[in-house]
């Protein structure tokens, strides 16, 4: 099937990582009703818990669909400023058995003695403090980049016809990495902490440079996505979805661009609108179609 800038095939060539909706641990088939008693069959997505340990410290567990957990666990210390960018890490352990995974350091990290256990359910919300957080992105100065908007049409085009997960059973988030007009890791989970978590651990182990990137999530635009997002240095964040006037007000402090309602022809930057090079004709750019359009493609989700 033919599609805008080559095949489908061409274009999972292109990616690094991606999702791989055919893989039978991260969904499977149940059985129900339809609106009108109808028996039918469908695919949901399966939850498993993971528990994160930092060392000898028992850090987190938290809900996900099981892939990728140690580009997850490094991630998410990152992102929770338990590890620090130049930190090295010496292993992850990960035992398929017992739902664990081990990130190992030379020495104990200055978070381990305050830390206490926590919980994370699959919601949206993490509920951890945000005081490191916030702490973590003072003074970070954000690199110079644009924003090509014939960029900006081509990556949200790509991602929609991906093969993923969202397609084949919904119920999930997907965070994208991309440069310039080509998505290069596409990560899924039930939360989008999580799929945002895998992307930075998979810089982190890969060494990839954040000034040149752009970040796609399908999931609103919050104070903890901006944090995220500016925690990892990259200048550009664009999602599918709405903004909170937190996510909003922070980006502004920090730099970052922030553009969101990014659906077809559409889109709304709400800070950072100075990196935009504004050199795709409109007359060019289809509508998003019914087959690849999302839930809550009227507002916000």
């Amino acid at each position: 099937m033919a599609q805008r800038g080559g095949t489908v095939d061409t274009l999972l060539r292109d990616y690094i990582v991606r999702p791989d909706p055919a893989d039978e641990r991260l969904s499977e088939r149940v059985s129900g009703i339809d609106q009108t008693g109808v028996a039918v069959e469908t695919r949901v997505v399966v939850e498993r818990p993971l528990t994160l340990y930092l060392n000898a410290q028992e850090i987190v567990t938290m809900m996900t669909i099981g892939d990728h957990p140690d580009y997850l666990a490094i991630g998410y210390l990152l992102n929770q400023n338990m590890l620090r960018p130049d930190a090295k890490v010496t292993g992850v352990d990960f035992d398929a058995e017992l739902d664990v995974v081990v990130v190992r350091t030379p020495q104990s990290t200055d978070f381990e003695a305050k830390l206490k256990k926590k919980t994370l359910t699959s919601g949206c919300a993490q509920g951890t403090a945000f005081g490191d957080l916030m702490e973590a992105i003072e003074g970070i100065e954000l690199p110079e980049a644009e924003l090509r908007t014939s960029w900006l049409y081509a990556l949200t085009h790509k991602i929609n016809i991906t093969p993923s997960l969202y397609l084949e059973a919904g119920a999930i988030h997907g965070c994208v990495l991309c440069e310039r007009d080509r998505p290069l890791v596409y990560m899924e989970d039930v939360g989008r902490h999580n799929a945002v978590d895998k992307v930075a651990g998979w810089m982190f182990v890969n060494r990839a440079e954040p000034g040149d990137k752009i970040f796609y999530t399908t999931g609103r635009l919050t104070s903890e996505m901006v944090i995220k997002t500016v925690r990892m240095g990259i200048p550009i964040l664009v999602s599918r979805s709405g903004f909170t006037a937190w996510g909003v007000e922070l980006a502004r402090q920090a730099g970052l661009t922030l553009i969101g309602r990014a659906r077809g022809k559409r889109f709304l930057a709400l800070s950072g609108a100075e990196r935009i090079v504004f050199d795709q004709d409109l007359a060019y750019v289809e509508e998003e179609s019914m087959k690849h359009r999302r839930k809550g493609a009227g507002g916000d989700d």
